[in-house]
């Protein structure tokens, strides 16, 4: 592997933020300062902590990154969540978009996984 580019968790994290980022184009105006804000820094959040890990220079830095990306999923899911239940996303985007960010969790957490094995 050449470049955290080459990472599918993280090209899939990339897609999760171009997804999001459509989507709130539609939320009421508001929201702009509220929920729109949050959801998209939580998303920006995830290939950004993959990417900046990846370019640590030590193993232990690049699980903690990893980790901080998956507390950012958490937090964009919840914010996801909550969107919908606001209905500020419909059903079928909601589905959509929850189910790429639930492959991205299991991902990382794999990935965390077999790195936490290699350092030990």
């Amino acid at each position: 592997m050449k470049t955290y580019r080459d990472l599918i968790v993280w090209q899939k994290s990339m897609s999760l933020v171009l997804s999001i980022y459509r989507e709130t184009k539609t939320f009421p105006k508001e929201e702009v300062f509220g929920i729109i804000s949050q959801i998209q820094r939580s998303a920006v959040s995830i290939p950004s902590n993959i990417a900046e890990g990846y370019g640590r220079n030590h193993l232990g830095d690049y699980i903690r990154f990893l980790q901080i990306a998956s507390g950012s999923l958490y937090e964009f899911q919840t914010q996801l969540e909550l969107s919908y239940k606001l209905n500020y996303i419909d059903e079928e985007k909601y589905t959509e978009i929850n189910s790429l960010s639930i492959e991205i969790e299991k991902m990382l957490s794999s990935l965390i996984s077999k790195l936490k094995l290699k350092k030990n």
